[in-house]
């Protein structure tokens, strides 16, 4: 501004007030989830069978909707961080005409459940996390969180990581208590004194990861303690094709030795080799596991496992008792990617065999055809998938399939 006389009068700046951050991040996700099943020749695709049926086709057709609410605060106060999940589920009514059941539940089939509620520490190189959460299968493989139905499954641990050492993750877990995949309200105990997990990861080799895992569990086998040791090795030839050639492998120590009628080792191993080429990836995969007296799977849902054989349906014809081969292959197209995996198992006599995939008792083998698309829209704001499953056991009179749908939007 020019005054008179020619002088220019200083002008103010305009100083706005600080604007308030509040620290707490906020993110979510909605899901639809339907998947529907012939049950092995009792019933049909898209039907909505029920008791009056004859009972076999109870849950043939399920279907969710479900809402999931985060907010992460890493200070409140004093370097001490917290984080909150509360997961939504409900029917949207189509159990009425639709659907005979639920993908997944929250206590009653409309209902919500607090799925993650932490506090989080850390100092140095050093970081502690405390409460219901989420524990991933790479630092825990008998002990983690799947992602295959419409929310993740958690856990209430004590979870401490550090990385002091130069490329090594060194991690220490107690685990309390599981809830189920299948109704996120129904926590349970995985031993009574709880399960103790101490895992090592180490990069020190270019291309090469190493990764072993013991967990224990006090009086875990009636009044003996039960000891798991995993370890698994990865390594990659380069970049120009990608290939990964992986081993893994085991044992679930039993107390048979302790004359526990019943209580024997379980061992497996595993190997698989893959790579990408272009548009276009594949790998072979192969799992034997013996017949000791417990599973190789999840201690806390009983359902995935942590092999390389592990596909959509055949986690009980691979657990126990069975040597598996599975071959995949996948081509990006369409603005996505369709997967194709085959699978086959020559099953023992020991073997796992609870009814969710319909096996009975007895040696057989069984084989498996998985067909899947995956793609993001929306900006990559929205995941949908559409798979389809064959299965085939020469226990069982008929074949099943299945087809399964659902579309993840997360904001």
């Amino acid at each position: 501004m020019i005054m008179a006389g020619g002088d220019i009068a200083p002008v103010e700046p305009v100083v706005e007030a600080p604007v308030e951050v509040s620290g707490w991040d906020f993110s979510g996700q909605a899901v639809l989830y339907y998947q529907t099943r012939d049950v092995w020749g009792n019933g049909s695709l898209f039907e909505q069978g029920n008791l009056a049926d004859g009972g076999n086709r109870v849950g043939n057709s399920i279907a969710n909707g479900g809402i999931q609410l985060s907010a992460v605060n890493k200070d409140l106060f004093y370097g001490i961080g917290a984080g909150v999940e509360l997961s939504g589920l409900g029917t949207l009514g189509l159990d009425e005409e639709i659907v005979n059941g639920v993908a997944q539940s929250a206590g009653d089939k409309n209902d919500a459940e607090i799925t993650q509620v932490y506090l989080t520490y850390g100092i140095g190189n050093t970081s502690l996390k405390v409460g219901r959460q989420q524990l991933p299968k790479a630092l825990s493989p008998f002990a983690f969180s799947e992602g295959w139905n419409v929310f993740k499954n958690t856990f209430e641990a004590a979870l401490l990581v550090n990385t002091d050492i130069s490329d090594t993750t060194l991690v220490y877990a107690y685990v309390t208590r599981s809830n189920s995949i299948f109704n996120l309200s129904n926590w349970s105990d995985i031993n009574e004194d709880g399960v103790h997990m101490v895992t090592a990861q180490n990069k020190s080799i270019e291309n090469l990861t190493l990764t072993g895992t013991w967990y224990y569990a006090p009086d875990m086998l009636v009044t003996e303690d039960a000891n798991v040791l995993w370890a698994d090795a990865k390594y990659g030839f380069g970049s120009e094709y990608g290939l990964v050639l992986g081993v893994q492998g085991g044992v679930v120590m039993g107390a048979d030795d302790l004359g526990i009628a019943g209580v024997n080792d379980t061992t497996a191993f595993g190997a698989k080799i893959g790579g990408n080429f272009g548009m276009f990836d594949a790998s072979v995969a192969y799992s034997s596991v013996d017949d000791g007296a417990v599973p190789i799977h999840n201690l806390g849902t009983g359902v995935k496992t942590p092999l390389y054989t592990q596909m959509i349906f055949n986690q009980n014809s691979i657990k126990l008792d069975s040597d598996t081969i599975v071959a995949r292959a996948g081509m990006k197209a369409l603005g996505g990617k369709f997967g194709l995996a085959y699978g086959y198992s020559d099953i023992g006599a020991g073997a796992y065999m609870p009814s969710v995939t319909g096996n009975v008792s007895g040696e057989g083998e069984y084989s498996e055809l998985d067909l899947t698309y995956k793609t993001k829209v929306f900006n990559d704001s929205t995941t949908l998938f559409a798979g389809y499953v064959y299965q085939d056991d020469d226990r069982m009179d008929d074949t099943q399939n299945m087809l399964r749908f659902w579309a993840k939007y997360n904001f």
